[in-house]
């Protein structure tokens, strides 16, 4: 983390920068030295992958006036104060401003370095969430996140567009975790009502009254949901679990904002109790089905979608060796059988934990896929006879997966690919093109 994470240093000492730089460089952290405030402004801005040190007392700008100008740049930006014994009252304005510490001279080099290190895990966090934050707000971003290339998935992304151009109502449907929240915010996030408000709600969460009252009011402050969401999108998640008068309520509220707004409100429902070709009738009254889903996306469990299971499992691998400092586990042949024969109860969200568990069993060097899926509950007794797949199509899977695993650990390198799997250029080029595998994909 020290070494990702910069500390600017401002001080109009020469020697006082140049100690703290070298006392912060003996921590693993890495610096920059600035002779005053206006020069440190020029190199942060918003997003500033760091946090700053400075003198209070300097000539020109001074801390304190420093401290108020990153704020203006970023309220979240941790600044810590150095203090001279006078300057007390400096420093507690400071941090009324908002300074995240100060150290009073003559400091601990070491209670400096503590300090600079909780300031920048509280730096890695805030700069954590606002990625996760743009993620969620960008469709692009979250249609990215949809792995795969099976005919269920393209047509799952043509829905998902298609439903975020519209205005009606959305029901998306599927077993447990197959990724259906995210898929609302992708149906929110591609389309005209990006940007504008997206309020989620969990029906199985609260009691009646508790709905009730988020859902229509009254609230001791704010607007409840159904108005603080026009515009935008109100995400019912778990939609089965409403009450019946509830739901009749609801159905009263949809007709009198389609009567009184037009195409404000729209409701994106979340439920995990029906499945393909399948309805809510007996859970929800059908006159509100009928204003719900107008648009129906469903989610396929995914046991049926094919080689998306291995590309699922290296991409998911690969980003936990990532996280974790290590090489990705090797994916045999029979390995790559197991993934594709197992049931998966638990969906993507099941394959994600096993993924997290055998990068760490790898590392730890006793990875055996066939026992951690059976230490995880992963029944692979196989599934209509390999879910139908001849031979050559299971050959063809474990063949892609290899290629797709090579490419992304050269980082797209054709020469190292061909080395690592004695391929030809000519050959390794018309399997790329037969597995749509773009290099391009793969470079850093």
């Amino acid at each position: 983390m020290s070494e990702q994470y910069m500390i600017a240093v401002v001080d109009d000492e020469r020697d006082m920068r140049d100690s703290i730089s070298q006392w912060l460089g003996l921590s693993g952290y890495r610096t920059a030295s600035y002779a005053n405030a206006d020069a440190a402004l020029k190199d942060i801005d918003a997003d500033f992958p760091g946090i700053v040190i400075t003198d209070v007392k300097m000539p020109g700008t001074d801390g304190v006036t420093f401290l108020k100008r990153l704020q203006n740049i970023d309220t979240q930006l941790p600044v810590i104060l150095i203090t001279g014994h006078g300057d007390v009252a400096m420093a507690v304005e400071a941090m009324q401003v908002g300074a995240y510490d100060f150290l009073e001279k003559p400091f601990d080099p070491d209670r400096m370095a503590e300090v600079a290190k909780r300031a920048i895990q509280t730096r890695k966090l805030t700069l954590e969430n606002r990625v996760l934050r743009r993620e969620l707000s960008d469709g692009t971003v979250l249609l990215q996140k949809l792995i795969g290339s099976s005919a269920m998935m393209n047509r799952l992304r043509e829905e998902i567009l298609d439903a975020s151009q519209a205005d009606g109502n959305v029901l998306i449907f599927g077993e447990t975790g197959t990724g259906k929240s995210m898929i609302a915010r992708a149906v929110h996030a591609c389309g005209p009502r990006k940007g504008k408000r997206f309020a989620v709600l969990n029906c199985a969460a609260y009691t009646e009254d508790e709905l009730k009252r988020q859902l229509f009011g009254p609230l001791d402050t704010g607007q409840p949901l159904l108005e603080h969401s026009l515009g935008g999108s109100l995400c019912l998640e778990d939609v089965e679990a409403l009450t019946p008068t509830l739901q009749a309520r609801l159905l009263q509220a949809v007709s009198e904002h389609a009567a009184r707004d037009g195409n404000l409100l729209r409701i994106i429902s979340v439920s995990n109790q029906v499945g393909e070709g399948e309805s809510l009738d007996g859970v929800l009254r059908q006159d509100l089905m009928h204003q719900l889903a107008a648009l129906r996306i469903f989610l396929p469990p995914l046991r049926k979608r094919g080689d998306d299971i291995l590309s699922l499992f290296n991409r998911y691998t690969a980003i936990f060796a990532e996280e974790y400092g290590c090489e990705p586990p090797d994916v045999s042949a029979s390995d790559a059988g197991l993934l594709l024969r197992a049931r998966w109860p638990g969906n993507i969200r099941q394959l994600i934990h096993v993924a997290e568990r055998a990068v760490l069993l790898c590392r730890r060097g006793n990875y055996f896929l066939k026992d951690l899926l059976q230490s995880e509950a992963v029944d692979t007794s196989g599934i209509a006879s390999n879910g139908g797949k001849t031979l050559k199509e299971q050959v063809e899977a474990f063949e892609r997966m290899l290629i797709d695993n090579a490419l992304r650990r050269y980082g797209g390198s054709v020469r190292d690919v061909m080395d690592e799997l004695s391929l030809p250029r000519r050959t390794l080029n018309e399997k790329m093109a037969k597995y749509s595998l773009n290099r391009s994909d793969y470079v850093n």
